[in-house]
């Protein structure tokens, strides 16, 4: 079956585009399948924020879209954190409690991390089983200990 009816899609980019794509990919520690899958989800939700990025109809009728400049538009409009352990992984269960949430996240078949969030944090993520997310791990010390 040939690739395009396995829904890959292949595009050409610049030398300049591809050093961001890579550097991006770098800083955030994601594929540039997953970046690129993100942007692809994000143009249907996020049609606002391509008019708000391209304010003056630079979309054009053809939509041709300068990446170079929709990723520095986009990257300046992103959260950023300071942590270097940012882990993705699949919500597999969230228990809401009267203020706090214990959320699990499956990062690997068989591992899971879980963390306790306010409950308003879980409600804003729509933190729903099977969804993607992110453990932040932001620590000065961890420690070891045996009996």
């Amino acid at each position: 079956m040939p690739r395009k009816q396995q829904g890959w899609v292949t595009f050409q980019s610049s030398d300049s585009e591809r050093e961001i794509l890579e550097r991006y990919c770098q800083q955030t520690q994601r594929t540039k399948t997953e970046v690129l899958r993100e942007l692809v989800r994000n143009l249907e939700t996020g049609s606002v924020l391509l008019t708000q990025l391209f304010p003056n109809g630079q979309l054009g009728e053809s939509a041709n879209i300068d990446l170079e400049n929709l990723i520095q538009r986009l990257e300046h409009q992103m959260m950023k954190v300071s942590a270097r352990n940012v882990i993705k992984g699949t919500v597999k269960q969230v228990v809401i409690g009267a203020v706090n949430a214990e959320v699990t996240l499956e990062i690997m078949p068989g591992v899971e991390i879980t963390s306790i969030i306010t409950k308003a944090s879980a409600e804003r993520l729509q933190l729903d089983p099977g969804s993607e997310a992110y453990a932040i791990v932001k620590a000065s010390d961890v420690m070891i200990a045996v009996d």
